[in-house]
């Protein structure tokens, strides 16, 4: 329903839906339950839809899933629409719901803010170069066909119909104004925030081999190909050295079979880590290394950083919104092996470098909070239910 001007401050009824699984180990349902958790400390009541919730016991195929819970979410809310002031559907979950929408106006169907979290146009663009270099592990042409025709118009016309959106990148924000024309008052660039307990005290002379962490899903675009070229280098110049595979969510002798037996002895792996356990994570490590070549912006690097790691990632996407080369942090070009390797060697070599970056890192996240993202989340949401309240007058 919408609200009128008059109703500026009245707590909200927010709906969040997300399709992926409810878990809190990170992704989309570990950000909704954290802006939720912070709307709701603001008087606002949230509910949460995730796939358990609309799937139940269904056979359902991987490739269809995402569509048939955009079916299944407009279902629900349109039974229920009375009962929210504003839906905030993480992309493409509102493909059909922005459809209702716009069709049906009569059905008083409550405003859709859309959450993005990267560009299916960055995909291409980074998957295409990787896959003539035979480093794109799922870009052969059937997969590059599926995705013109089935998963890019899925997010294009989600887009399209959405009321408002909500991104964690500044690229994001801007190719929404640029490419797909939305309002620049209905597109709000909102980054994530870290939990206090990340923010740990840090040596940075620690005794002993270097230890480096590579933290999230196992998958070519996070430039594990350039990874391992740069780890077969560095390796000889720093004995000892040692890369820790965090969360991974993968078999460990898939990992190990990539980097092969030379580096054997350099490869730790921890396929599943839990998320109240990945700070002491961080505190046993030197260095972040996520040279991920496609990203928005993402929630491990900010929490590295609120560690006081020193981190290297790649200077795209998301990551030099928070990461100011230098200062709080080492920024390498995407898709380069040797500028991985000399970040390495930069930190390795220099414990007061590590201090400096590691120190400003944690004082650069302490504005990243929670708190604040709610707010500015709810400010978005206000911004739209009035301006669609305008429209429908």
């Amino acid at each position: 329903m919408s609200r009128s001007p008059a109703d500026a401050k009245a707590p909200l009824r927010v709906l969040m839906a997300a399709p992926v699984s409810r878990r809190r180990e990170g992704g989309s349902a570990i950000i909704a339950y954290h802006l939720g958790e912070g709307l709701e400390r603001s008087g606002h009541s949230v509910a949460y839809i995730f796939q358990e919730d609309l799937f139940g016991n269904d056979d359902i195929s991987p490739r269809f899933s995402t569509l048939i819970f955009a079916s299944r979410l407009n279902r629900y809310i349109s039974e229920r629409r009375n009962q929210f002031d504003i839906v905030n559907l993480h992309a493409p979950s509102g493909f059909f719901y922005g459809f209702h929408r716009r069709w049906f106006p009569s059905a008083q169907l409550p405003p859709q803010v859309m959450t993005l979290h990267g560009l299916e146009e960055r995909r291409v663009h980074v998957q295409s170069r990787e896959h003539k270099k035979h480093h794109a592990w799922n870009f052969n042409w059937r997969n590059r066909l599926w995705h013109r025709v089935y998963t890019f118009p899925l997010y294009r016309w989600t887009i399209r119909n959405a009321d408002g959106a909500h991104t964690y990148s500044r690229d994001v924000w801007n190719m929404l104004q640029l490419k797909y024309n939305l309002d620049s008052d209905r597109v709000a660039y909102i980054p994530n925030g870290v939990e206090p307990r990340f923010f740990e005290q840090r040596r940075y002379d620690t005794p002993g081999p270097f230890k480096l962490l590579y933290a999230g899903t196992w998958l070519d675009q996070r430039g594990i190909f350039y990874l391992r070229d740069a780890l077969e280098h560095l390796a000889p110049q720093l004995p000892g050295l040692t890369i820790t595979f965090a969360g991974c969510g993968c078999p460990p002798d898939v990992i190990q079979s990539f980097f092969g037996p030379k580096l054997a002895s350099n490869i730790v792996i921890e396929p599943v880590v839990p998320s109240e356990q990945m700070h002491q994570v961080f505190s046993a490590h030197d260095v972040f290394l996520f040279p991920s070549l496609m990203e928005g912006l993402p929630s491990v690097l900010l929490e590295a950083m609120a560690s006081g790691m020193p981190v290297i990632t790649a200077e795209t996407c998301g990551m030099p919104d928070v990461v100011e080369d230098g200062f709080n942090g080492l920024l390498v070009p995407p898709a380069d092996a040797s500028a991985i390797e000399q970040a390495v060697l930069r930190l390795a070599h220099s414990p007061d470098l590590r201090k400096s970056v590691g120190e400003a890192a944690r004082q650069t996240m302490s504005r990243y909070t929670w708190e604040r993202a709610a707010l500015k989340l709810e400010q978005l949401f206000r911004h739209v239910i009035a301006l669609e309240g305008q429209s429908s007058e």
